[in-house]
Formats: C-alpha cells, sequence, structure tokens
C-alpha cells in the first residue's frame, strides 16, 4: 500500500494533487479544517478511484491541528509514503496594513506547520529508506514581497537544505514554486484577481503533474511553467530597487500561489 498525506486537500494545488494521486493508486490521507468538504472528496475519490481515502480535520494555525498530523505521519503501522505540505493562504496588504496576529498565523501554516510536518514525515521515511515529501511553495519566494514571500522563501530555502542533509538515505524533497494558479486563494484571500493577464495563469492539474515528474527526477526546486522560468531569469537581470518596488504594487495585492 503506498499512501500520500495532503494538507489543504479540498481545493486548488491540494485537491488536484487528491486526485493525481488517487488516479495512480495512492491511498491518501486528507488533512483540512472542513470536516464535511474532506468527507465528500474522500468519498468520491473512493468511488471514482477504488482507493482508501481517510480524513483529517486539523487547522495547522494551531497547535492541536499540528499536533495531529504529526502523530499519524509517525505511526509507523500505517507509514505515509509521501507528504504534500500544501496548506497555506495570503494576506490582503501592505506590511502594517496586516495585524500582525495575521502575520504570526501566516508563519505558523507556512513554515512551522511545514517544518514540523516535514520531520516528522522523514524520520520514519530514513528508517524505510524511501519516500517523498513535496513542499508547496511559491515564485513570490523569489521576490520581495512582505511576510507571505519571506515564508514562501523560508519553505523554498528549508526544503533545499534538508534535501542536502538527507542526500543518500532514499527520501527526495521537493520545493514547488508555481505562479498563478486558478484556485481557490484569491478569493479567500479577498484579492482582486481580474487584472492578472490571462498568460500568467496556471492550471493546478498540470502543475501537480510537474511536480510530480520532477519529484521523480530528483529534482529538489520545480518551477512548473516556462513562462515563469523566464520570468525568474530575467528578474536577475534586474536591479532589486526595480523587483521591490514591482513587488510592492503588485505582490501583495494578487499574492500568487
Amino acid at each position: 500500500m503506498t499512501t500520500a498525506l495532503i494538507t489543504g486537500a479540498t481545493a486548488g494545488i491540494g485537491a488536484a494533487f487528491a486526485r493525481r494521486l488517487a488516479g495512480r493508486g495512492y491511498h491518501l490521507v486528507l488533512v483540512a479544517r472542513d470536516t464535511d468538504r474532506l468527507w465528500r472528496e474522500a468519498t468520491e475519490l473512493h468511488d471514482r478511484h477504488g482507493v482508501e481515502a481517510d480524513v483529517i480535520t486539523a487547522d495547522l494555525a494551531t497547535e492541536k491541528g499540528i499536533t495531529a498530523v504529526e502523530d499519524r505521519l509517525r505511526d509507523r503501522e500505517h507509514p505515509v509514503d509521501l507528504l504534500v505540505n500544501n496548506a497555506g493562504f495570503g494576506n490582503k496588504g501592505r506590511y502594517l496594513e496586516v495585524p500582525v496576529a495575521d502575520e504570526v498565523k501566516m508563519l505558523k501554516v507556512h513554515c512551522e506547520a511545514v517544518l514540523r510536518l516535514t520531520s516528522a514525515a522523514t524520520e520514519s521515511m530514513c528508517e524505510r529508506g524511501r519516500g517523498g515529501v513535496i513542499n508547496v511553495a511559491s515564485v513570490a519566494a523569489f521576490f520581495p514581497r512582505g511576510t507571505y514571500g519571506a515564508s514562501k522563501a523560508w519553505v523554498t530555502q528549508f526544503t533545499q537544505g534538508a534535501a542536502k542533509d538527507l542526500a543518500g538515505q532514499g527520501v527526495r524533497l521537493l520545493a514547488l514554486c508555481p505562479g498563478f494558479v486558478r484556485t481557490e486563494f484569491h478569493e479567500r484571500a479577498g484579492m482582486d484577481s481580474g487584472d492578472i493577464p490571462k498568460w500568467l495563469w496556471l492550471d493546478a492539474d498540470q502543475v501537480v503533474e510537474t511536480a510530480l515528474r520532477d519529484l521523480a527526477r530528483g529534482r529538489v526546486v520545480s518551477v512548473p511553467d516556462p513562462r515563469y522560468k523566464a520570468l525568474l531569469g530575467a528578474s536577475k537581470l534586474l536591479p532589486r530597487g526595480v523587483l521591490a518596488r514591482a513587488s510592492s504594487s503588485t505582490g501583495r495585492k494578487y499574492g500568487p500561489k
């Protein structure tokens, strides 16, 4: 039995991971805050693909929520072979326009939860000599973008460092850095996405397919589209002050995920 645990599993990239992995025969553990939505998704995936789909209702902005998922990842009798740390959100507003409590909540979900869940998963994966972790970051990690970009930069750097430290133990880690993906992310954050050029939008299923392919190839960072790879390449040629001004005027309004 091959099992994947996915946080933020009921919408967007997380739901796309659940669909794709169920189609490959993975049994699933779905994690999110909405119990009813979790069970609807679990039932649909079970009926369509014949896989087992368990649910954990957990808010990763709380100690109780993180601990519940840690405990499942440490269950040696029912090991998790692939962890997808996808849960996340954005805050609308510039620095100091967002309450500090909301910024701290974001760091709890984006950084502390990712650290603790990755650690819980890889401990047992190293014992078995196999396993994988995909930490969903963002292209925002490569631009000066306030707390959101800083948290995603942490995810990217942490994943790269952990991958280096665990090299040779059979465990693969990947930081997935997509751009704008058509999900509920912007709506939930109260952000207006209507002015984003159509050519910048990515499809969640294609993002997931690219991530799984890059993980299998042993890559550590995945930017899942040639357009965004080109943008990142061009950004290295621009003065940092120009990037900061551009990010300040657009990044917190839209917040790629």
